[in-house]
């Protein structure tokens, strides 16, 4: 059995004069979480369509389950959610379930069984409503986001992809859903989801690969990553707002490198030579009152604006992945 769930190495493909994504290659290893990364646009829905085969890379090689993705049949051992949504919506979920099911070759008495264990695990059905007897338009946003995650894993696929499946989510459906995330990884699952949120990658993710404007930027596991990109960065929180004298001190280019408020605590880069229990002392002599002063590892993030640039983010906040 090989050891890589996925294996790509130089795809490129363009559309006309634009180069969607660019002499790529990546390793995902069985039983892994991974993600691609990435803002709007980067090229990561791209990739994701060349790995399904959906379209096919202008050069380079895409290897699934130790074959080449163009392999008969490979694609009913995959299950994937795209980022735009879609569901019969005057078709009651149940009997939608069973068609998407079906159409991966499980027997209906199965996916019956399969279905009804999911939805008690999404919590779709419980002993006051059943929400499988109901018609799709009948569901809220984040319901029908869930029932399609389920229409994704009927066929108990060995590698799931999931294009940016937080978006739109609110905290509870998000929560179950990386609950769900961990649940296949234990299982011996192999779990690739694309992401413009890092904050959600650096909780799940085992490895990633940030990519911008259709380039890699890095890729290696989180902790390997954050490692290779570590700086002497501080987690700051104070009492009440900054003072003048307080910001002073934080805008001292000797000291403070860049900063990074994150609305409850500062994130901040310490300057080459700088000293942070001088910052330290000098927050406290300006009259700082200081709750947290913590040395903590770059989060992603921050590691991405350092690699792309907050101009990369922005570039790619509109357009197509």
């Amino acid at each position: 059995m090989p050891t890589l769930a996925l294996e790509l190495r130089g795809i490129t493909k363009r559309f006309a004069e634009h180069v969607a994504v660019r002499d790529l290659s990546l390793d995902v290893p069985r039983g892994a979480v991974y993600g691609l990364l990435g803002p709007n646009g980067a090229g990561k829905t791209t990739t994701i369509r060349m790995i399904l085969n959906v379209i096919a890379p202008d050069s380079g090689t895409i290897t699934l389950l130790g074959a080449p993705s163009t392999s008969p049949g490979l694609l009913d051992r995959l299950g994937y959610l795209p980022e735009e949504r879609g569901l019969y919506k005057k078709m009651q979920v149940r009997r939608l379930l069973r068609f998407l099911a079906e159409l991966k070759g499980v027997d209906g008495k199965t996916a019956d069984r399969r279905i009804n264990d999911w939805l008690d695990r999404l919590s779709l059905r419980s002993p006051e409503k059943d929400w499988g007897n109901a018609k799709v338009d009948e569901l809220s946003r984040g319901m029908q986001q869930k029932v399609q995650f389920i229409g994704t894993l009927l066929h108990d696929p060995e590698v799931v992809i999931l294009d940016e499946p937080f978006s739109g989510l609110d905290p509870i459906n998000a929560q179950a859903l990386k609950d769900t995330v961990v649940e296949l990884k234990r299982r011996g699952r192999t779990v690739v989801f694309s992401t413009h949120l890092m904050d959600n990658a650096e909780r799940l993710c085992d490895s990633v690969c940030i990519i911008a404007r259709g380039d890699k930027v890095l890729d290696g596991t989180v902790s390997g990553v954050k490692s290779a990109h570590e700086k002497r960065n501080i987690a700051l929180s104070l009492e009440g707002a900054p003072t003048d004298a307080v910001t002073a001190v934080l805008a001292d280019g000797a000291l403070v490198a860049r900063m990074d408020d994150n609305n409850r605590y500062f994130e901040i880069e310490m300057a080459a030579g700088g000293n942070p229990q001088l910052l330290l002392q000098r927050l406290v002599g300006a009259g700082a009152q200081v709750q947290r002063f913590e040395l903590i590892q770059p989060s992603l993030h921050q590691i991405f604006l350092d690699r792309v640039g907050a101009a990369g983010v922005e570039e790619g906040m509109s357009g197509h992945g």
